[in-house]
């Protein structure tokens, strides 16, 4: 991407404040349960080139495009990251693992009475031994039992990470609702919510109308859920996740473009993925880390319309959409969606956003 576009949005950056941001959500529309239906949750039009909010129903999203769009789909898969345990000296500890970085090693958040040091040992469930070898910021480095794989520990005795916001532990259920239909990939420790919507039969419905489907991978990362602490967007440090963007869903991108057909993000992190991988101007296949911070101003390079969930007041997702979708028409439309009793966050409703020009 040119230098001049990124001085542009760094200065349009500076003048944003995270108060911004902010909107009032009565606690009672945090969605604490998925519906019985993954299609049966309402759907906020919010078409920013014609400036118009339409209510309709997520069952009718196939209606809204047309043989020939493409629909990209983050296939991450949500490893039960949480995990219980205690230390040699017999103090308790709740951990999440952040991220998982070789078959035996990840870095996990853990909360304790008091921080363990480098060397500490730790017993999770009553089955795994492990070592604290290290820190990285506010992240721990850990050995794991190599007697098994990290992955193989974690769906042996870990659970589902449910947001902050799900003020409730995980249930059986959660293990399914909690993951899209086509993830595949292990590694993210939160889903991408804009996927739960989506069932076999959609999907069947979609492809049946010639709306053509691709994948990218992105782990979400716990980080996704730390609001912005600074009231100047333009201190935020961005977290980072890993991504990758293989080379069919880059044809797939290309032969749309030419046909003059629409590409869609399906959510935030599928979006995140492909600007990433188009910050020189040009979509690319491969793999790697992006903290790609994306606020109003913004150039597009890859797609046209989002499928997204309701955001975090003052979140880095919520300053995406409005990025996408226009800051004061996204601003109506929160307050149009809180008005209308719509469901919010993970397990909540969804919207469909047209692309300001």
């Amino acid at each position: 991407m040119a230098e001049g576009v990124l001085s542009e949005q760094r200065i349009i950056r500076s003048l944003m404040k995270t108060s911004d941001f902010d909107y009032f959500l009565p606690e009672a529309l945090i969605a604490l349960y998925p519906l019985a239906q993954r299609d049966a949750s309402r759907l906020l039009h919010v078409d920013a080139p014609q400036s118009r909010l339409t209510d309709r129903r997520f069952a009718e999203l196939p209606s809204f495009f047309r043989a020939g769009d493409l629909l990209i789909f983050n296939d991450t898969r949500v490893i039960k990251a949480r995990l219980h345990g205690e230390k040699s000296s017999g103090g308790k500890i709740e951990a999440l693992v952040e991220r998982v970085l070789s078959e035996h090693e990840a870095l996990l958040f853990m909360r304790a009475s008091k921080s363990p040091k480098p060397g500490a040992r730790i017993r999770f469930a009553d089955a795994i031994a492990a070592r604290v070898t290290g820190r990285e910021g506010d992240l721990f480095r850990v050995e794991f039992d190599p007697a098994r794989t990290v992955l193989d520990w974690l769906e042996l005795y870990g659970e589902i990470p449910l947001p902050p916001y799900i003020d409730r532990g995980a249930e059986a259920e959660d293990e399914a609702r909690y993951q899209t239909v086509y993830a595949s990939n292990p590694g993210a420790v939160a889903a991408p919510t804009a996927g739960l919507h989506f069932d076999e039969t959609m999907l069947a419905t979609l492809r049946a109308g010639g709306v053509e489907t691709a994948f990218v991978t992105l782990h979400v990362g716990a980080g996704t859920f730390q609001p912005v602490r600074v009231e100047s967007v333009a201190e935020h440090v961005m977290h980072s996740e890993r991504y990758a963007i293989p080379q069919a869903t880059v044809n797939a991108i290309v032969a749309a473009r030419q046909r003059g057909d629409r590409v869609c993000a399906v959510g935030t992190t599928s979006l995140r993925a492909l600007e990433s991988a188009a910050r020189s101007g040009t979509l690319q296949a491969g793999e790697g880390e992006t903290d790609l911070f994306i606020t109003p101003g913004y150039r597009f390079n890859v797609v046209e319309r989002l499928i997204t969930n309701f955001h975090l007041p003052k979140s880095t997702l919520l300053m995406l959409v409005s990025a996408f979708g226009g800051s004061d028409l996204l601003r109506q439309a929160y307050a149009h969606a809180v008005a209308q009793q719509y469901r919010f966050f993970s397990y909540g409703d969804a919207m469909l956003i047209e692309r300001q020009n």
